[in-house]
């Protein structure tokens, strides 16, 4: 079993809500990048803790908190021997939520999983901030029926940070 196809078994299991981010989400949005791991998005704190992880004798669990000013809640990184590893996101906005359980099924790796909408992954990316995710959103505009995402993103950025409108501003297509 590969170490998508457990974790996504344990989060189910737990009744956790998750969706793919990262470059697997871009892929399934019709954007190739040259990366092979694959990052979940969760709000669950309890995936934070110890007793979360405590059945699963088969992946090395690292369990990172972020603190008051960290803008993520924490990261949880799973390994198993011999694959890459998968990253859990663990968000603690309410506009992080709603785009998890907004999610939409697909299939990556011979597993289903939901995936964010490329709305909400464009929001991830400027809530990131960085010069990659800058470059990723405007591949993820330039698809097709990428202008319908633009209008999708105007409405909702106002949720975001002042400096991830201020990205929006300048990578915005006129």
């Amino acid at each position: 079993m590969t170490v998508l196809a457990s974790v996504s078994r344990l989060l189910h299991e737990r009744g956790t809500a998750f969706a793919l981010i990262g470059a697997g989400a871009m892929a399934i949005h019709g954007v190739s990048r040259s990366t092979s791991d694959l990052d979940l998005l969760v709000t669950d704190l309890r995936c934070l803790t110890d007793a979360y992880w405590s059945s699963t004798t088969d992946l090395a669990i690292d369990i990172r908190r972020g603190d008051a000013t960290d803008p993520l809640a924490g990261v949880v990184r799973v390994r198993a021997r011999q694959s890459e590893p998968l990253d859990i996101v663990v968000g603690r906005h309410a506009w992080q939520a709603t785009a998890v359980a907004a999610a939409s099924p697909s299939e990556i790796a011979g597993v289903t999983v939901p995936v964010v909408r490329r709305r909400d992954l464009v929001l991830l990316k400027l809530y990131a901030g960085g010069p990659q995710d800058a470059w990723d959103i405007t591949q993820l505009l330039g698809v097709p029926d990428g202008a319908s995402t633009v209008s999708e993103v105007d409405a909702a950025v106002e949720s975001l940070p002042v400096d991830a409108q201020a990205l929006w501003r300048r990578v915005r297509p006129a």
